[in-house]
């Protein structure tokens, strides 16, 4: 019969005692909050108005690249919103400024097009005590450096986020 050697594994298993430690390893995470995302949006959106932005779309992201946060400026174009949120979920899951993969593929490395969802400047990570926590994303501003300038403003303030 199979079922008696199986079943002794299984007591040997059981019986075996392992400390917590051994069976697996944790670390501490930072984790941006909805209070956080709000943050960094109101930052954003200070400094658009500091520039005289016509508009934009601002897209917080968590680390994994999930939507925290969103705000559309008026007079912003419909397809700001999705792209915003493509810029940051870009650079939360690139773990750098989208601007460098725009760059990159201006440069010629054209198949990073069919990796990155939005490889275009606007999109930063969001860092706090070296840990990336999420990102920002912006669009629909005056210019794409103006939609990178306001995110990297905003981006600026988590770094002061405890």
């Amino acid at each position: 019969m199979r079922i008696a050697p199986m079943l002794f594994v299984a007591m040997a298993v059981a019986a075996t005692p392992l400390k917590a430690q051994q069976m697996m390893q944790v670390s501490e995470k930072k984790v941006l909050t909805l209070e956080g995302a709000r943050s960094v949006a109101a930052a954003a959106i200070a400094e658009a108005k500091r520039l005289n932005a016509p508009g934009g779309a601002i897209a917080i992201v968590d680390d994994g690249g999930h939507l925290l946060y969103l705000e559309r400026l008026d007079n912003t174009f419909a397809a700001a919103a999705g792209i915003a949120e493509g810029k940051a979920r870009t650079a939360a899951l690139f773990r750098r400024p989208t601007k460098g993969l725009e760059d990159a593929i201006l440069g010629g490395r054209t198949s990073l097009l069919n990796v990155a969802e939005a490889p275009l400047q606007g999109g930063v990570p969001l860092v706090v005590n070296g840990m990336i926590v999420g990102a920002i994303g912006v669009s629909g501003a005056a210019s794409a450096d103006q939609d990178n300038q306001i995110a990297l403003a905003a981006a600026a303030i988590s770094m002061a986020m405890r």
